[in-house]
């Protein structure tokens, strides 16, 4: 799909913000979770700038705990902020979807 890219970078916010939901969690781990659901093109490149908009947005905030190998890792935990912002989210998505459906079951003419 052509516009796949443009896609996901108006979902990938909110599928970050649900994991973080789920549980308090690091960088690297976001982005394997999102690899093995699928999102094979995703990197820290592309989620470390998004995490860090997503911190100054107040929708998520940083918790340094140790870790078992090396030094301690930033951990992010959802927000109020965030919450409420995913909730938003979920509610256009799940109206949109059902707006796209409408359009695609109609019959071919």
């Amino acid at each position: 799909m052509e516009n796949n890219a443009q896609l996901l970078k108006g979902v990938l916010e909110y599928c970050v913000l649900r994991l973080i939901e789920k549980e308090p969690t690091y960088g690297y781990e976001i982005v394997m979770q999102l690899k093995q659901v699928g999102f094979a093109e995703i990197s820290e490149s592309t989620l470390y700038p998004l995490l860090l908009r997503l911190e100054q947005q107040e929708k998520v905030t940083v918790e340094r705990r140790p870790s078992p190998k090396g030094p301690s890792r930033k951990y992010y935990v959802i927000t109020e902020r965030g919450t409420d912002s995913l909730l938003d989210f979920q509610q256009e998505w799940n109206r949109l979807c059902g707006l796209v459906e409408k359009i695609f079951r109609e019959d071919r003419r």
